[in-house]
């Protein structure tokens, strides 16, 4: 079961790299939407985002393309209650989990990329994302932060990106992406 918990004020917080997608009910209004909400989380600072990517969707199911980005949030969340906070926020941007089909058309995906150096195979909760180095539609938004990150579990992203680079990617004009969120103001508990 995931700790559902929130880490302590005393506690130290972790960096954790979130993915966020959508390709149906405004993609782009609800990517921008979902950065904002990330930048509100209890406990937490939104401290940098990508620009939004146009994608392609994987998995074979005909759908529109994705408007894509990661973004780096520094938490006291734990694991398991960022992830529920996430799930929240898919839910009030109306995505429904239970109806939808798999690796189809979602009004908001929002995934844990990684989280500090937890390394998870717990099924509620897998860190790293298990595909997280098979997408360039991730691995291309981190690399806009660092080619040479380095996350657990996967190592640079720059080792994975010539695997990728068959994959449909097209970064959209800045004026569809907010500015980067840099705030010195930590959330407090909500």
């Amino acid at each position: 079961m995931v700790d559902q918990t929130r880490h302590s004020a005393n506690e130290p917080s972790v960096i954790a790299w979130i993915s966020i997608g959508s390709n149906i009910k405004q993609p782009i209004e609800q990517v921008q939407k979902a950065l904002a909400a990330l930048a509100e989380l209890p406990n937490s600072e939104l401290l940098w985002h990508s620009l939004l990517y146009r994608t392609d969707p994987v998995g074979g199911v005909e759908q529109p393309a994705f408007i894509n980005a990661v973004a780096r949030l520094d938490t006291r969340l734990t694991a398991g209650a960022l992830l529920a906070r996430l799930q929240h926020l898919e839910a009030l941007a109306g995505r429904q989990r239970t109806t939808e089909i798999f690796w189809g058309p979602r009004v908001l995906d929002l995934d844990i990329l990684s989280y500090g150096d937890l390394i998870s195979t717990d099924p509620t909760l897998r860190v790293p994302h298990p595909r997280l180095t098979e997408r360039a539609f991730v691995l291309i938004p981190l690399a806009e932060y660092d080619p040479d990150l380095v996350l657990p579990g996967c190592g640079c992203i720059a080792d994975y990106l010539e695997a990728v680079q068959s994959q449909s990617v097209t970064r959209l004009p800045e004026t569809s992406t907010p500015s980067p969120i840099k705030t010195s103001i930590r959330r407090a508990s909500a």
